[in-house]
């Protein structure tokens, strides 16, 4: 009987032992057990897949300032030198080719001089240089020509006699002797009474023209030449050429 007593006594004091232990805990794992020691280990599973750690980012940072750092001002230096080396190159061409014109035309004048004495209108100055010899030429043509069927290409009377080393007044009066200044042409575009030929255009007739007077006839209009290029009525031809070249 005193052995049951006991034993219920016990099993009493442990059960409130047991409950005061519950009260007492605050859910810390290390006063959590027998005599609230930290000797207690808790034990996590989990079926979750295990996730792997990202990793680090990569910093660009260094290859950006090595980027930054690097001289690429050579790499410039050579491209603006290749670019100033073909503009020389190029305007050397041009001062080299407008010479050339220069030249082409004294020498033209030259041997006019030399075979006739004298010229017959006013010298034109072709060492005035290209832009300024074809704008002042145009100018003077387009007056000239205005209201006719040439009207308007003075700029290729002008460059054509540039570029052939002729005076450039020539080739528009002879259109206004045989043509009234393409008025009346018994070819297409053909205003000079220029054998047969027929051109498509006008400019491609002005510089054809232009082209046969300078490998033809020479720097500008002379007696000899009118006899050449109309024998039928060359003393008209010469005098009223020779007028219509003073009007521009």
């Amino acid at each position: 009987m005193f052995a049951a007593v006991a034993c219920a006594s016990l099993v009493a004091a442990g059960c409130f032992g047991f409950g005061i232990a519950s009260a007492g805990n605050t859910g810390d794992a290390t006063t959590f057990g027998l005599g609230g020691t930290s000797d207690a280990v808790v034990l996590q599973v989990s079926d979750a897949p295990a996730v792997e750690a990202p990793a680090p980012a990569l910093d660009e940072n260094p290859a950006i300032e090595a980027t930054a750092q690097r001289d690429v001002s050579q790499g410039y230096q050579e491209i603006e030198a290749e670019e100033e080396a073909a503009r020389i190159a190029a305007e050397e061409a041009r001062v080299a080719r407008e010479k050339a014109c220069i030249q082409q035309a004294a020498d033209a004048k030259s041997a006019y001089l030399a075979k006739y004495g004298s010229l017959p209108v006013a010298n034109v100055d072709f060492s005035i240089g290209r832009e300024a010899f074809i704008a002042e030429w145009t100018a003077r043509i387009n007056k000239y020509l205005e209201g006719f069927p040439l009207a308007g290409h003075g700029e290729t009377f002008a460059t054509a006699a540039w570029e052939n080393g002729v005076d450039p007044r020539w080739s528009p009066a002879i259109s206004n002797t045989e043509s009234t200044r393409g008025s009346v042409c018994f070819s297409p575009y053909n205003a000079w009474g220029w054998g047969q030929s027929a051109w498509s255009d006008w400019d491609s007739a002005i510089r054809a023209h232009v082209k046969g007077l300078a490998t033809g006839y020479g720097y500008t209009i002379s007696y000899a030449n009118a006899m050449k290029y109309c024998p039928p009525n060359y003393d008209n031809w010469y005098r009223d050429t020779l007028n219509e070249m003073a009007k521009i």
